[in-house]
């Protein structure tokens, strides 16, 4: 199966109120709406192939990248290749993807996350911050909580949409995983409100820092 074959039945697979779901959300043209569980099945039927996923990343569009990023090796990516990825993945369903499934399986990943903690391009600083929220849970050895947290209570309120997502990210992980840093989190998050009103289905936790830190903090007692 080629890269023709393939974007033919991406095309398929389209489905409208996904694209339009999609194109709200800040995809563009360039994609077909192909739901995230057709473009799983699709994967599994390709198995991995890191050349073909190369081409698919290379077309631009959406459910091509989608899927590019599920028959990828993340260890064949040169650093610097990693790096030109993360800042053309503006979509953030594929930046998602491509963090969960790439970046955080990457040799590289604590080197470039240092990189992208400094950066201004604001796809490359949300990977910083989304690694670093990672850290902060399950290797904080090293972080200086205290900075991040001054960088976070300075920065958040302003920072561009992308990355003041992931920011606030590792906010609440500072808040739920690190109970002497816990109180300073808290107030960071009241003081700043980001997130304070954000719509969220019923059964949903809220992504405001301070209703997200209390509650899974509830949840482990």
């Amino acid at each position: 199966m080629n890269t023709t074959e393939i974007l033919k039945q991406l095309e398929a697979l389209g489905n409208p109120t996904v694209r339009e779901r999609n194109a709200r959300n800040g995809a563009g043209d360039n994609q077909f709406g192909a739901k995230l569980g057709d473009i799983r099945k699709l994967a599994k039927t390709i198995k991995t192939n890191h050349e073909l996923g190369l081409e698919l990343w290379a077309t631009g569009n959406v459910d091509a990248r989608l899927l590019a990023i599920l028959l990828l090796k993340p260890k064949a990516l040169s650093p610097e290749e990693l790096d030109a990825m993360v800042r053309v993945a503006t979509f953030s369903q594929v930046a998602d993807w491509l963090n969960a499934y790439i970046v955080k399986k990457h040799p590289a990943k604590e080197a470039l996350r240092e990189a992208w903690m400094a950066d201004d391009d604001p796809m490359a600083a949300r990977a910083g911050w989304n690694l670093t929220a990672e850290r902060i849970a399950k290797n904080p050895e090293g972080l200086d909580i205290a900075a991040l947290l001054d960088r976070i209570e300075a920065e958040m309120a302003e920072a561009v949409p992308e990355t003041q997502w992931t920011m606030n990210n590792t906010l609440a992980e500072i808040g739920i995983q690190h109970p002497d840093h816990r109180p300073r989190a808290l107030a960071i998050g009241e003081a700043l409100g980001v997130y304070r009103d954000y719509p969220v289905s019923k059964g949903c936790t809220s992504p405001f820092a301070p209703i997200w830190i209390n509650e899974m903090v509830s949840r482990q007692g």
